[in-house]
């Protein structure tokens, strides 16, 4: 067993990012369509916008996403393979 703590913090955070349904279910979106504006998810979620905008501000400090901009709209993709790996994972079940 290693017992040097530390070298786990990095992969705890994106845990603990990820740790929420809304932001779950955010990326499992992207994932599936491969990129997506705030109107868009926020529809799907049927979540008020600056809900979903503070998730994906999460998201995206955390490295898991980025924004492209369009004009006056962002579309957002996942960034991180490790966590999209896992999300297909996570959900191969319900595929």
């Amino acid at each position: 067993m290693d017992y040097n703590i530390h070298k786990y913090n990095d992969k705890a955070e994106l845990l603990k990012v990820l740790a929420h349904p809304i932001r779950l279910c955010i990326v499992r979106g992207l994932l599936d369509k491969g990129e997506c504006n705030v109107t868009y998810m926020q529809e799907c979620l049927d979540t008020p916008q600056s809900t979903v905008s503070q998730h994906l501000q999460k998201l995206k400090s955390a490295g898991i996403i980025t924004g492209r901009r369009n004009g006056l709209e962002i579309y957002y993709k996942i960034s991180n393979k490790q966590i999209a790996d896992l999300i297909k994972v996570l959900f191969e079940e319900e595929k």
